[in-house]
């Protein structure tokens, strides 16, 4: 599912207009980005929750030339599913 369907099936179930939808899912999505830039937890109880993890530099490789490489720190989001989602796809 996309975002454009996103929206669809909440306008649909939600009998509202596709443009309120839309406002929503722009503002949810917002939301959850600005917490994790300010590297908040974002916690959605029987969804999942969203984190920032950081990783330390460390060196690798160049995969054409084999040449090492530093490879510099960075933050990545990461998302792990909550007990209830899991439940719900394993049934």
């Amino acid at each position: 599912m996309n975002k454009s369907q996103l929206i669809n099936v909440l306008a649909e179930k939600a009998d509202l207009s596709k443009r309120n939808s839309e406002q929503f899912v722009n503002l949810m999505v917002d939301a959850i980005i600005g917490a994790m830039v300010k590297e908040d937890r974002v916690e959605i109880r029987g969804f999942g929750s969203f984190v920032i993890r950081h990783y330390g530099e460390y060196e690798g490789r160049n995969p054409k030339t084999g040449v090492k490489i530093t490879i510099e720190k960075k933050k990545l989001p990461f998302f792990k599913a909550g007990k209830d989602l899991v439940q719900r796809i394993n049934r």
